[in-house]
């Protein structure tokens, strides 16, 4: 058998020309590394060469050798894409005509021979050298025709073989107007250039539906995510008309076959997919049901982040995380600023690490899988937890919130679970970590430096993005006693009390601007200003309610009832307090007070000198200075 390649074909493709179903040589097969089996070729029509990308479809002619260097195959289905600022064909489907044959170069041919005839016969590649070796056409012009006598008597008459679909991509549903099927093509192929297009993907999400109120009228809208079998993500919004008529067709899990919808770019605050493109679905939108099950298609795809990398991750990041669910806290109701009530339940999370972290699970997440955890580690099991698309926060130390786009899955079948639990069985589970979600217990325990008072200014320490966190040994010079503590709300909000300062009204109660409720008794916490000093300085440090009772050794009501009862008492207190010696665990962070900027030194505990823990400290830092040989 015997074919022509087709002439120009690679410009033609190029130019967006998907009928042409060109004949053309292959120059070159690599396998693309990656977690996924993928090949690329370059192919050649004579006159030019192109990189190509087969389908994963196709793998397997590649990798059984079935498509090589110098084979001859017809590209029946494909599309020209733009891929990493290169221009690449995707083949979706082809026919391999010669197996193996010569790889002709380009260099070596006139012009008006770039069309070479191909043999895959041993006998017509050697005339086919002969002659050429006899023939020196390139540079006599007058030979022309017994060259192409000779290669006439070597070579068959020219044939193109009929179309003939692969069965994976037959059309589904009539042709109208004699219009050929989309051709389907990978997620990751997409682009707002291209003409008909289908894709085949799972859905993996999709969100509740959503009403909304601008300038242009009411209108309501839902969105879904699909992965394919190459791994490509990409998200599919639909608008009022066109919500009616896929919003009950689309079921998570699901693989659909879905067409002509427009491109346009994707809106990042809200999509969180690796894809710079959205799909916007309209009235000539189709989106079928695939009736068979597509094994090739995982059910979802993770990009799991450690604990500890989600400690040195930006706020408000979008993050995938995997833990052992360690302790389930009691769902609770909390006011949001907007005056909505909306749940709340934290859970831990544990991971190979060395790092805890708190997830704080919003709204319906609260009912249906923070339910099953709590009654799972209430049972005394230690479930794997999986979240896609989770919300770092920074606010108390470093942790992750549920937003909309939120999934969780609770013991998934999935290698990254079965290792976690793996690990948690065997010695995770008596492991110690440190929690990255609180500042009174990560950042203490992680960072365990040790500062002189002079560093505070000589290091510029908290003049940066975040707050520097350290351990000073001082002692405290004075205290003030004129505002120690003020008067706060007792009512709870959520599971945490309000806190908020409250003033007294003329009848006796007390009133709270925040919860906009009177009550008799109000609480007291400190607000303690402490001026404490080491060798190198003097600075002034704010103490909380729970520091500031490591200091004064009481309650702040306890304090400022003896105030307004016992003075004598109250001042011996303060006295007793004044030249001891602590080690303070300090935060320092410039913050703004109108114009000026200042850096405040907040105290997170407190803790007495013990001298023989002291004493085993500076042994250990004289021998890591002047180790023992």
């Amino acid at each position: 058998m015997a074919a022509r390649l087709t002439p120009n074909a690679i410009a033609a493709v190029n130019a967006g020309d998907l009928d042409l179903k060109p004949v053309v040589q292959v120059t070159e097969v690599l396998k693309i590394a990656g977690p996924q089996e993928r090949f690329r070729m370059v192919v050649s029509d004579g006159s030019a060469t192109q990189q190509a990308l087969l389908a994963t479809q196709l793998s397997e002619v590649a990798r059984v050798g079935r498509v090589r260097r110098g084979s001859v195959v017809q590209l029946l289905e494909y599309i020209c894409s733009t891929v990493q600022s290169r221009r690449i064909i995707v083949v979706l489907n082809m026919e391999v005509l010669i197996m193996e044959c010569e790889v002709l170069e380009i260099s070596d041919f006139h012009t008006s021979q770039k069309a070479t005839l191909l043999s895959n016969t041993c006998q017509q590649r050697s005339q086919m050298l002969n002659g050429y070796a006899n023939l020196p056409f390139a540079r006599d012009k007058s030979n022309s025709s017994l060259c192409s006598n000779n290669m006439a008597q070597s070579y068959q008459p020219t044939v193109q073989p009929s179309y003939k679909p692969h069965p994976k991509y037959k059309n589904h549903g009539a042709i109208t107007k004699n219009v050929a099927p989309a051709c389907i093509i990978p997620i990751a192929a997409l682009n707002p250039y291209q003409g008909r297009w289908a894709i085949k993907a799972r859905v993996t999400a999709k969100g509740n539906l959503r009403r909304y109120n601008n300038a242009k009228g009411d209108g309501k809208v839902f969105s879904f995510d699909l992965l394919d079998s190459d791994g490509g993500e990409i998200r599919v919004t639909c608008f009022n008309a066109v919500v009616d008529r896929f919003y009950d067709v689309v079921e998570v899990g699901k693989v659909y076959m879905i067409s002509k919808g427009n491109l346009k770019p994707a809106q990042k605050n809200y999509n969180h997919l690796k894809n710079d493109w959205e799909i916007f679905l309209e009235a000539s939108s189709t989106v079928e049901l695939c009736p068979e099950e597509d094994v090739s298609i995982p059910a979802q795809q993770f990009n799991f982040k450690l604990i500890s990398e989600i400690e040195n991750a930006e706020n408000n990041s979008i993050i995938d995380m995997i833990g052992i669910v360690t302790f389930v806290n009691p769902s609770v109701t909390i006011l949001r600023k907007n005056g909505m009530e909306t749940q709340r339940r934290i859970v831990n999370l544990k991971d190979t690490s060395g790092r805890t972290v708190e997830l704080t699970l919003w709204g319906d997440f609260c009912n249906r899988e923070g339910r099953k955890l709590q009654e799972m580690v209430d049972s005394g099991a230690f479930p794997s937890l999986a979240l896609k698309s989770g919300k770092v926060s920074d606010f108390s130390g470093k942790s992750v919130g549920t937003i909309s786009a939120t999934q969780l899955f609770v013991d998934p079948e999935i290698p990254e679970a079965i290792s976690l639990r793996d690990w948690f069985d065997r010695e995770g589970k008596n492991a110690f970590s440190h929690s990255i979600s609180r500042d009174d217990i990560s950042e203490l325990n992680k960072n365990e430096i040790r500062k002189n008072v002079a560093d505070i200014k000589d290091e510029g320490l908290g003049r940066g993005d975040k707050p520097d966190w350290f351990t000073l040994k001082a002692t405290i010079s004075f205290i003030k006693t004129d505002n120690f503590c003020y008067t706060a709300c007792p009512l709870i909000i959520g599971d945490r009390k309000c806190n908020k300062k409250v003033t007294k009204l003329t009848n006796g109660n007390w009133v709270c601007d925040r919860c906009d409720r009177e009550f008799e008794e109000c609480e007291y916490r400190y607000l303690l200003q402490v001026q404490v000093q080491d060798h190198t300085g003097v600075t002034w440090v704010t103490a909380f309610q729970a520091s500031g009772e490591e200091i004064i050794g009481c309650s702040a009501k306890e304090l400022f009832m003896l105030k307004e009862l016992d003075d004598g008492k109250f001042t011996e207190i303060i006295r007793s307090c004044l030249f001891a010696k602590f080690l303070f665990r300090l935060k320092v962070k410039e913050e703004h007070y109108g114009e000026e900027q200042r850096v405040k030194v907040t105290v997170l505990k407190a803790e007495k000198v013990n001298p023989s823990t002291e004493i085993q400290y500076l042994l250990d830092l004289i021998s890591k200075i002047y180790p023992v040989t």
